[in-house]
């Protein structure tokens, strides 16, 4: 945890914070919070500061807070990724989070395995967590808005025109001419397929809605890996 996050109901008034729970342990068990200690916190949706921690118990912390500091940029990428292995989407959600990322779409292709849509993980609670952990590694306070769409055609053809307006519209495809482009400073819509790849039919419907095909080189790699490498292509650091 490089950020303990806050939210409007730990706060018991203006500056002082009660901690429990998750982030309690984390607190003691990982950091070694003492009283006196001062530790990096962020409101969620808000400023960034530092915490003094000022009384701790056997179940709580109580926090005096300074918030002063906003949060990094977002990322000007709006990223569309088929629905990956349960597994996998996990550290997904965290990665992106932590990268800026502040739209994703999670959506069905052909070779999305119907049991994926079932994941427990998908639930908005289970979301919500990943995000949490996304933005304490990374030092944000910005949520990402994560949109779920398990039909493709519909999709693509009634939300994609609106998601992906004033944006360069990239598709990750392998079987493209064209090299991916490296840091861009334009706003991207990028979408990745599933592990499969896009089906012909797919990608034909994204290149009707202007979408440009682009590979990342002659390997075969997991979307795990895929997605991390597009992003710090893409992105204008």
């Amino acid at each position: 945890m490089n950020l303990l996050l806050l939210g409007p109901e730990d706060f018991r008034s203006a500056q002082l914070a009660r901690i429990d729970g998750r982030r309690y342990r984390h607190l003691v068990e990982v950091l070694r919070a003492e009283p006196g200690r001062a530790l990096r916190v962020g409101l969620l949706g808000g400023l960034l500061g530092e915490a003094r921690v000022v009384a701790q118990t056997s179940e709580y912390i109580d926090l005096a807070v300074q918030l002063s500091e906003t949060p990094p940029p977002p990322a000007s990428i709006t990223l569309l990724l088929a629905l990956p292995r349960p597994k996998a989407l996990r550290r997904i959600v965290q990665g992106i989070t932590a990268c800026g990322i502040k739209r994703l779409v999670l959506f069905n292709t052909a070779r999305v395995d119907k049991s994926y849509w079932q994941s427990p993980l998908l639930e908005p609670a289970a979301l919500h967590q990943q995000l949490l952990l996304g933005l304490e590694q990374a030092r944000d306070t910005l949520l990402p808005e994560v949109l779920l769409r398990p039909r493709f055609r519909p999709f693509v053809e009634d939300d994609l025109p609106g998601l992906s307006a004033n944006c360069l519209r990239i598709v990750a495809h392998p079987d493209s001419a064209l090299p991916c482009p490296c840091n861009i400073a334009a706003p991207v819509t990028l979408a990745i397929g599933p592990e499969g790849g896009f089906i012909p039919f797919e990608i034909e419907l994204l290149e009707s809605q202007d979408f440009q095909a682009v590979h990342l080189g002659p390997r075969a790699l997991r979307v795990e890996t895929v997605v991390p490498a597009l992003l710090g292509r893409l992105l204008k650091l």
